[in-house]
């Protein structure tokens, strides 16, 4: 059985007490509690140790938007940048992400809430792919839809153009659920469409792969 449970405040308390000057990006706070327990261990943590350093983030986003975050502060990192610079870069950088996806199946976001019973049926039964996004408050959003996974795909590399700025100076990210195949795909379209730094291909992990479900593709840039 699946577990998508929000890790509670003792997994963030146990890191919390290995490091001192710390970074944490979380799921979505409108999709999951991980981030108030961040928060929660954050605030028990500053009780017994003042001096330590902790930021969290909420990622307004998912899956692979969580690892673009990680990316980012990785070549803040490196570059040099003080504590204070990186923060303000990063919090810039995620109210600008863009995150799309689109699922194979919707059972699973169903189950959860994320998306309405007779909507997901009507959608499953007419082969309709809905093209979803994060919203600037991190929910769940229709962008679009089409017929088929096909077409559906072809919205989604389409709707990278009309959602994306200054994509020479990004990264993009893609993010999937056993579906290699697909995310290369994507990918090679991509490249040829548009001006990305860099695209990157992950796997889903965690309750993301839970909500991706088989054959699901997650964005962001």
């Amino acid at each position: 059985m699946h577990q998508t449970a929000s890790p509670g405040p003792g997994p963030f308390l146990d890191l919390y007490r290995k490091y001192d000057n710390i970074f944490v990006v979380t799921l979505s706070k409108e999709l999951s509690a991980t981030y108030q327990n961040a928060m929660l261990a954050k605030k028990m943590i500053l009780e017994e140790a003042e001096d330590k350093l902790i930021k969290v983030f909420n990622s307004f986003s998912a899956t692979v938007g969580e690892t673009m975050i990680a990316y980012k502060l990785g070549e803040l990192i490196e570059a040099g940048f003080n504590r204070d610079e990186i923060i303000e870069k990063t919090e810039k950088y995620i109210e600008e992400m863009q995150t799309l996806f689109v699922l194979d199946s919707l059972d699973n976001l169903i189950k959860a809430g994320r998306m309405g019973k007779l909507k997901g049926k009507i959608a499953s039964f007419f082969n309709i792919k809905p093209v979803l996004g994060a919203t600037p408050e991190g929910t769940i959003t229709l962008v679009d839809k089409a017929r088929g996974s096909k077409r559906a795909i072809r919205k989604l590399i389409e709707k990278i153009g009309e959602r994306g700025e200054n994509l020479e100076e990004k990264v993009l990210g893609i993010a999937h659920c056993n579906a290699l195949e697909k995310a290369e795909y994507i990918k090679g379209k991509a490249a040829e469409k548009y001006s990305f730094r860099e695209i990157i291909i992950v796997e889903t992990a965690g309750i993301s792969t839970v909500y991706a479900n088989e054959g699901g593709i997650v964005l962001a840039f």
